[in-house]
């Protein structure tokens, strides 16, 4: 079953994070965190984001919320680019974030707009503040 997981996680992963990101995560794998990438990849991947309940753009709004929510901001930028993947739209992470004021603060939402602008922007996804895309 495990082996089943794995490789729909690493399908999932590779779709969502796209497959350069998940081809550096691997290249850096070492025998300390070898363990801890199978447990993500089966947990997050395989079981979570591979269920049939929610569309892929629907888990990626709820994902960025929540890794704003905790301030992990490392993560918000991973899936704020992952974001092109998934069809969640720069409007999208806006109004994600917009909650995340309401529900979780001022200064979290904050951090996470200041990132989340700084990626889209990098991908040419948002204008920059001279209105160039």
């Amino acid at each position: 079953m495990s082996d089943r997981r794995y490789e729909e996680g690493m399908r999932v992963r590779r779709g969502v994070l796209g497959e350069a990101h998940v081809a550096r995560a691997e290249a850096a794998k070492t025998d300390f965190d070898a363990d801890f990438q199978r447990f993500i990849t089966e947990g997050a991947w395989g079981s979570v984001w591979a269920r049939p309940g929610l569309t892929s753009r629907e888990r990626s709004l709820i994902t960025l919320a929540l890794l704003a929510a905790g301030g992990h901001h490392e993560e918000v930028a991973m899936h704020a680019r992952a974001s092109a993947n998934t069809g969640a739209s720069p409007d999208d992470l806006k109004e994600a974030l917009l909650h995340v004021a309401v529900y979780a603060g001022v200064p979290a939402a904050n951090a996470a707009f200041r990132i989340v602008k700084q990626a889209l922007q990098e991908q040419g996804r948002l204008p920059t503040a001279g209105g160039e895309r």
